[in-house]
């Protein structure tokens, strides 16, 4: 049996691998396979017609491939398996679902069992190194994980619909396998669990972190990752998410970014799933969120006051329903639509504000008056200061910037995380060049880092991982219920800023400051309730890594 030959495939690429193979099911029909450099392709022997009776299968849907043989049968044989998972388009609808394609061949060509699995292994190896190199062909330049890598699989049983094992057992464990990825799976037992674990395991263990639930959780690990001594180590961990939940806005944002058509709930998970086993690992903005009187926290997706945040938090009663509860919870809250007072605030990004980091060359703030763990604080306020005014205005202001955010801190009370930029103590007026918002009457505050506020509400089109952008949108007071509802219709299709609605006002910012007035109210961050009060947020760009595919 020829392995290889120099002939052209269809696409006129050389071959690189060339055999003759049966089918496991069917010992008298012969096919020819052909593996390229993006393709493997199958042709039944003999063929009349050069192209007919031909599949051809890209590598980039490739999540694996064994070599292996019955180890109990005198049958000298070898097995090859690939396994794919190409888009198909639905019938029924404009979305589209990822179809397993399983091909398996018998080798039967040479009499030594372990020569026929010799070659079965080569073709194995070469076909997973033809997938791997997909995205460096197309001209990627991500990083991409070992394979196969090792991962903490935390899933919460509790989450969206109750399925999440269930949904693990139909679809993640079977792919994971196929993929040739082993991995520790954690069952969550409480709120906080998977915080906790993470703050104290040991990293080293596994090169990824890997929730399936919904944003919840994710939130959970992220400030974990964050409260450890090492934490700039342990942000650096790449986290993967595969939706387990009732909203998935971060799983529905990632196969957005793929470029994928609208998917939801198992069709969302299978994308999602897919993605995660080619292990491609991109940088992801977090904001630091500040309360005055509890700890910071670290968000990955949203910040939501008004209508939104009410929607999110009423519709838990609906969680039974999946997605469908944020739907309910919208319409059950425009029939009682109500007013919130508060004053908003931001910092606008402007042509030369953002730099390849994210962060503003020509902001002029005050020091925070804190300082990392293990440094001394100035000599002096005024010192710290006026140091801090000119570093915002030298050539190199970015990094002079930084620096004296990091030595402007007061030594009794250490920061552990990431050291912000460009706010001021949430108890201080904001500098000049901050944008007050002249309504004080609003009907939501939402503020956005992910392209997906749920599977089917594409809030922040313009969005992608790691702009170094805030997209925040406001409602004014004024809007009629029917408006309100056109606009959320239109969202889901991410059309909602095409519709000239005069009370829907968006900007990029850099950060925000929020200051509510109604006495009563609800404020979220990534879907989870926190004090309501004053609270202010900062973009980190491109702070953590996150498996994209």
């Amino acid at each position: 049996m020829d392995q290889r030959i120099t002939e052209l495939d269809r696409n006129n690429k050389p071959v690189s691998l060339y055999g003759e193979f049966t089918l496991t099911g069917n010992r008298k029909v012969r096919y020819g396979v052909s593996l390229t450099e993006r393709d493997l392709i199958v042709q039944r022997l003999p063929s009349t017609h050069a192209w007919r009776n031909r599949l051809v299968l890209n590598l980039k849907d490739c999540v694996g491939c064994r070599a292996y043989r019955d180890s109990d049968s005198p049958d000298p044989a070898a097995y090859l398996t690939a396994y794919f998972y190409p888009l198909r388009r639905r019938l029924v609808s404009s979305g589209a679902t990822r179809q397993r394609v399983e091909q398996c061949f018998r080798l039967a060509a040479l009499q030594e069992p372990c020569a026929n699995l010799e070659v079965a292994e080569m073709w194995a190896g070469a076909v997973r190194e033809r997938a791997a190199q997909q995205h460096l062909r197309d001209g990627g330049s991500k990083r991409t994980l070992p394979l196969p890598f090792r991962m903490m699989l935390l899933v919460n049983p509790q989450s969206g619909k109750g399925q999440a094992l269930s949904l693990y057992n139909q679809h993640i464990r079977p792919m994971l396998k196929e993929a040739g990825i082993p991995h520790t799976l954690i069952i969550t037992e409480r709120q906080n669990h998977a915080r906790e674990l993470v703050r104290e395991a040991d990293l080293s263990q596994w090169d990824a972190v890997v929730i399936m639930s919904g944003d919840g959780l994710l939130f959970e690990v992220i400030n974990g990752l964050l409260e450890r001594p090492d934490w700039e180590e342990a942000i650096r961990t790449p986290l993967g998410i595969l939706p387990g939940g009732s909203g998935n806005a971060l799983a529905a944002s990632i196969h957005h970014y793929s470029g994928g058509l609208p998917a939801s709930s198992e069709d969302l998970l299978v994308s999602c799933g897919f993605l995660l086993c080619k292990g491609i690992v991109s940088h992801v903005d977090l904001v630091s969120i500040h309360f005055p009187s509890s700890p910071r926290l670290f968000s990955f997706l949203s910040l939501a006051w008004g209508f939104v945040a009410d929607v999110d938090i009423e519709s838990e009663k609906y969680r039974h329903v999946g997605a469908a509860r944020f739907t309910l919870g919208t319409l059950v809250r425009l029939v009682s639509l109500r007013i919130y007072k508060g004053k908003l605030s931001y910092l606008p990004v402007t042509e030369d504000s953002v730099s390849s980091e994210g962060l503003t060359n020509n902001v002029t703030l005050r020091c925070n008056n804190q300082a990392p763990s293990g440094q001394r604080p100035p000599s002096s306020d005024s010192l710290c200061e006026n140091s801090f005014h000119n570093s915002c205005h030298s050539n190199n202001g970015l990094k002079a910037r930084r620096t004296e955010a990091r030595t402007c801190r007061n030594a009794n009370k250490p920061l552990s995380s990431p050291p912000d930029s460009v706010l001021p103590p949430l108890d201080q007026p904001l500098p000049r060049n901050w944008v007050v918002v002249p309504e004080e009457d609003f009907v939501l505050m939402l503020a956005m880092y992910q392209s997906h506020l749920a599977e089917d509400l594409m809030a922040a089109p313009g969005a992608t991982l790691n702009d170094g952008v805030i997209h925040l949108f406001y409602v004014k007071a004024g809007i009629s219920r029917a408006a309100l509802l056109n606009l959320f219709l239109a969202m889901e299709k991410g059309a909602h800023m095409t519709t000239s609605c005069q009370y829907l006002v968006h900007v990029k910012v850099l950060a925000l400051r929020l200051e509510p007035s109604s006495a009563k109210g609800v404020i979220t961050v990534d879907g989870e309730v926190v004090d309501y009060g004053p609270v202010q947020a900062e973009v980190h760009r491109g702070l953590a890594r996150l498996i994209t595919g």
